[in-house]
């Protein structure tokens, strides 16, 4: 089975147009890593000295890229939420 990671793009909001794919994983945990990684970035950059999470959050869900994983088959998905994995980076950027 493989893994797909595909991406939206927050601040264009349901414009398919911006969605891309990041690429295909062997394993669900190959998947989930390249997709933190696309938030990680995002974060990375847009973290300030002295920046609280609720607005480095703000920004990520505003600007950021949002990945999302497509399991090759249907009764295998991927138990991952990004927003989840953001809201927790974001505190232990900002903390």
């Amino acid at each position: 089975m493989a893994y797909l990671v595909r991406v939206d793009d927050n601040y264009h909001y349901q414009d398919d147009a911006e969605r891309y794919t990041n690429g295909t994983f062997a394993t669900a945990d190959e998947a989930i890593a390249a997709a933190k990684k696309i938030v990680d970035d995002y974060l990375d950059s847009a973290h300030k000295k002295g920046m609280k999470a609720d607005s480095l959050l703000s920004s990520y869900k505003m600007f950021g890229e949002d990945p999302f994983i497509i399991a090759t088959a249907p009764d295998e998905p991927v138990e991952f939420s990004v927003w989840k994995y953001a809201e927790a980076r974001c505190t232990a950027l900002c903390a």
